[in-house]
């Protein structure tokens, strides 16, 4: 069993699964899993999880993203995208840069958004998605959203092209909504393109045509990449031969540190002193202990970061 990440570029008209599909037949192995769905038309980074890797799902998929999109002004469809029909056309034509720069700032921070009809949600259990093909349309509860950057990078109007740096829970299609909505012009998004997730950047993102090459030749392992490197936003220590003892029978560890109250409840990573990950665990401030969360298999190999503790 191999235990890594592939940092895939998913292709236009591709659900998740269509990739998850792939990666399962060209390498064999059992265990895969995906790090945060992409729509069928959108492009860009979806790191597959092989192995013990899937375990960390929950931590890649509450990673920050990156997004690149263009948003059509004046247009409105039903499914926020260009997939969809149009309902309603209005001239964008008299916007101004400055109006459209303070109407996208508005978006910036933490907000609430409807979720689309056109979205794998559940209600009452039922795809949002399935009632909205039978033409039936349901109230959905706003969710808090964090957007931490919102972008123009290029402007031809009605046309602009926007990069959206945010946490889980924000539908990109719905803000090109609700941007046309507050500029009172309507508005959707094409051509939408994640460029990152979490640590995974596109510009080292394996296409569909390059794991069928790599797995022709035999060498598609290469690629994979540890898989610590999806928790490198955390904070890391190092455990000795007792502490990975304790570590493999799911007990906690203590290090001879100051009692740090500002950590508690705060996850890390532990490793072996030879560079082996080991666990997640999170920091007990009351008993002063690293209380495992989830606990690996300890494979040799390179460490995939220097280890800090602090």
């Amino acid at each position: 069993m191999i235990n890594g990440v592939l940092n895939m570029n998913k292709p236009e008209g591709w659900t998740s699964m269509d990739l998850v599909r792939l990666v399962k037949r060209l390498t064999r192995e059992k265990r895969v899993g995906h790090g945060g769905t992409l729509d069928p038309q959108a492009t860009g980074v979806l790191p597959i999880l092989l192995g013990q890797a899937t375990r960390l799902m929950e931590h890649l998929v509450n990673t920050p993203k990156l997004y690149r999109t263009d948003i059509v002004l004046g247009t409105e469809t039903d499914t926020y995208d260009g997939e969809g029909s149009i309902v309603a056309v209005r001239d964008a034509s008299h916007l101004s840069q400055e109006r459209i720069a303070s109407a996208l700032a508005s978006f910036v921070g933490v907000s609430y958004q409807v979720p689309p009809m056109y979205s794998a949600l559940k209600q009452d259990g039922k795809r949002l998605y399935e009632l909205a093909r039978a033409g039936e349309e349901v109230p959905r509860e706003p969710r808090k959203v964090v957007i931490s950057r919102l972008e123009v990078v290029a402007w031809a109007l009605p046309t602009l092209t926007v990069e959206v740096e945010c946490h889980r829970g924000v539908y990109v299609r719905s803000l090109a909504h609700d941007l046309g909505e507050a500029l009172e012009v309507g508005g959707h998004a094409v051509n939408l393109t994640r460029l990152r997730t979490g640590h995974y950047p596109i510009e080292t993102a394996l296409s569909a045509d390059d794991l069928r090459d790599a797995a022709d030749r035999g060498d598609w392992q290469q690629y994979v990449l540890a898989m610590d490197t999806i928790a490198l936003h955390l904070r890391a220590a190092v455990v000795g031969p007792a502490g990975e003892k304790y570590l493999s029978n799911g007990q906690p560890v203590s290090f001879p540190t100051p009692r740090l109250p500002s950590l508690h409840q705060e996850t890390c990573r532990l490793y072996s002193d030879d560079g082996r990950f080991l666990a997640l665990a999170n920091y007990n401030w009351v008993k002063h202990q690293w209380e495992p969360e989830r606990v690996f298999a300890s494979e040799k190999g390179k460490q995939a970061t220097e280890l800090r503790f602090a």
